[in-house]
């Protein structure tokens, strides 16, 4: 379940997106949508913005006479976006992200490439301080467009329960 639909009022409704922590199952896996063609722009404004100041993602001519022969996408920039693709199917009841381990860049990616991810759900308890949430690990993985993995990390977020959100009469 990602989304449901919150009565309001007469002929009124909100969507509220997002698992709450029972929502989780270990082994399931979910496919994030939609996918992400990298422009120059984005590379060039998350290298810019992070002051990231390596040649090879922003420098055209310096990238050519690299191993790889054109400019590379900025890792950071790889992981923050699969995170920000991940939210609606993982994170979008989080109390807080955790932590992020195991950051692996498999394979190069490029400006025009193609980014689609994919969540696996690892574990999940209950949390020992926060009787209102629980702990949940994911596996998200990142394919180019030639379904080659890209980037691979795990995270660890705390998720609301839904009895807790329920109780709040959270509106989101």
């Amino acid at each position: 379940m990602t989304g449901e639909a919150v009565d309001l009022g007469e002929n009124r409704y909100r969507e509220r997106f997002g698992r709450y922590f029972e929502d989780f199952t270990p082994g399931d896996i979910y496919e994030h949508r939609p996918n992400r063609t990298i422009t120059e722009s984005d590379n060039s404004w998350f290298t810019l913005l992070t002051m990231n100041t390596h040649p090879l993602h922003f420098d055209k001519e310096y990238a050519r006479h690299s191993e790889f022969g054109q400019r590379l996408v900025c890792s950071t920039f790889t992981v923050a976006l699969m995170v920000g693709m991940s939210v609606t199917d993982v994170s979008q009841k989080a109390i807080a992200n955790l932590g992020w381990t195991n950051i692996s860049l498999t394979h190069p990616l490029f400006i025009g490439d193609t980014l689609s991810a994919e969540s696996e759900v690892l574990e999940k308890r209950e949390s020992k301080s926060r009787p209102h949430a629980g702990i949940v690990t994911v596996k998200t993985r990142g394919f180019n467009q030639d379904g080659k993995i890209v980037c691979a990390f795990e995270r660890t977020i705390l998720v609301m329960k839904r009895a807790a959100a329920n109780e709040a009469k959270a509106n989101y």
